[in-house]
C-alpha cells in the first residue's frame, strides 16, 4: 500500500512540475483592442492552459473597472507542441468564442480566433509581464 501512495504522490508531483514548466502560464499583457487592452492569468486547467482577465487598462494605461474583467477569454488550449496550442478563445467586444491557435516564441504569444475551419481569422500578439 505505501508503494502505491508513494507511486502515486510521485506521478502527481510530476505532473505538477510538467505544467509549472509549460511557457505559456503566467501573467500576459493583451494588445490595444477596441481602446483598451488587459492583463490575463493563463493557468493549468487539467492538461490544457486557460485565460482569464485579472484587470483592465486604458489605451493610455490608465487602469479602470471593465465589466469584461474576471471574464476568461482563453479556453481549454491544448499544447500541440513547439510552442504551439489549439482551443477556443472569447473575444470580449463581441462576447463570441471562437476556434483558437496559439503561438509562443519567449515572451511573446500570438494569439488567433478563427471562423469558418481557420480560412478567416483575426489576430492578437501579447508579451509577458510575468
Amino acid at each position: 500500500m505505501k508503494r502505491i501512495i508513494l507511486a502515486a504522490t510521485l506521478t502527481l508531483g510530476s505532473a505538477l512540475s510538467a505544467q509549472a514548466a509549460d511557457p505559456a502560464i503566467g501573467i500576459w499583457q493583451t494588445q490595444v483592442d477596441e481602446g483598451s487592452f488587459a492583463m490575463v492569468d493563463m493557468y493549468a486547467c487539467g492538461p490544457a492552459v486557460c485565460g482569464k482577465i485579472t484587470r483592465t487598462f486604458k489605451a493610455d494605461g490608465s487602469e479602470y473597472d471593465s465589466p469584461n474583467k474576471g471574464k476568461q477569454i482563453v479556453m481549454n488550449m491544448v499544447p500541440e507542441g513547439g510552442g504551439a496550442y489549439e482551443g477556443q478563445v472569447l473575444r470580449p467586444a463581441d462576447n463570441k468564442t471562437y476556434f483558437g491557435k496559439m503561438q509562443i516564441n519567449g515572451s511573446s504569444l500570438s494569439l488567433k480566433g478563427c471562423v469558418a475551419g481557420g480560412l478567416i481569422c483575426k489576430s492578437q500578439s501579447w508579451k509577458k509581464i510575468q
